[in-house]
């Protein structure tokens, strides 16, 4: 399976933050070591034109980004201490996501080893999110007529509300959105499907939940593509997350979502999205999970 990495996802943080960075080239050598990935299937990715994030993000809010002025406000809002590098980064992330939903549409699954920053709106960044990839790549790709409709699918914890605000109203963009009800964003946004579930939430309920709802999502989207944000954050122990799902809970989650990609027969990008776990080199590990089972489920 082609990945879109590159040592640039990787931007130095304060000792103290709490944002795993690290985990971005942890995963990749992961992904190396146990060979579910070749040197040659990764592309690196150029920044992103500013011209395709115009079509997702205002004029002033990339403005201030690219000029450092964003308010002490606005830098709080988005969770991490601006720089160009982050700048940069950020730039380099989305195009690795529409770089993943080209390859995708060629061969039928592909990945960026980042991604999946659901919660940047169109004029602001917001948790750990400073420019909406999927939105950017989903725009981009409509306006060129390489698809149509597609289906976002966004387990991670937190719900994807930027994506949401995004998409409001448009019928040919499925988003779909299984959360914690009491997690951030405390004000959530309506997606074309939000499944909220409770605290401590652990494998059964999880699972019971996705079974009754995405084989019904895949067929009412009628996607040309579909988004897959594999936010490991549900995982019991997550430093946000609050929910329960067991290593073995999370193996059966993405097992479930791939099976039914492949059953499909619709090409699909693999995304991170979000995960706390104790280290960075935990996060990437679960983060790998899906990988894993795509390498189960696809033979890749």
């Amino acid at each position: 399976m082609r990945v879109s990495y590159c040592a640039g996802y990787y931007v130095p943080l304060p000792p103290d933050h709490p944002f795993p960075m690290a985990k971005f080239p942890a995963l990749h050598q992961l992904l190396l070591d146990e060979d579910l990935l070749c040197a040659s299937d990764v592309v690196a990715p150029r920044p992103s034109d500013w011209a395709d994030l115009l079509s997702v993000h205002t004029s002033g809010y990339l403005s201030d980004l690219a000029r450092g002025a964003l308010s002490p406000q606005a830098e709080r809002r988005m969770g991490l201490p601006w720089s160009a590098r982050l700048v940069r980064r950020s730039r380099l992330a989305v195009q690795g996501t529409l770089n993943a939903a080209l390859m995708a549409l060629e061969d039928g699954l592909a990945a960026n080893l980042a991604g999946g920053t659901h919660h940047a709106f169109p004029d602001h960044g917001e948790g750990f999110c400073v420019l909406n990839d999927v939105a950017v790549a989903i725009r981009v790709l409509r306006r060129s007529q390489w698809i149509r409709r597609v289906l976002v699918i966004d387990l991670d914890v937190h719900q994807g509300n930027g994506t949401a605000a995004v998409f409001a109203g448009n019928d040919e963009v499925f988003t779909f959105s299984v959360h914690g009800a009491s997690n951030f964003p405390f004000r959530k946004e309506q997606s074309s499907r939000d499944v909220a579930l409770p605290d401590a939430t652990s494998d059964d309920a999880y699972l019971d939940a996705l079974a009754e709802h995405l084989p019904a999502v895949i067929d009412e989207a009628r996607p040309d593509l579909i988004f897959y944000l594999a936010g490991i954050d549900v995982a019991a122990g997550d430093r946000f997350g609050r929910l329960s799902l067991s290593r073995e809970g999370l193996h059966a989650r993405d097992r479930f979502v791939l099976e039914r990609l492949r059953a499909s027969g619709l090409p699909a990008v693999l995304l991170l999205s979000g995960g706390y776990a104790a280290t960075p080199d935990a996060t990437a590990d679960l983060h790998a999970v899906a990988h894993r089972e795509a390498h189960r489920v696809f033979g890749y």
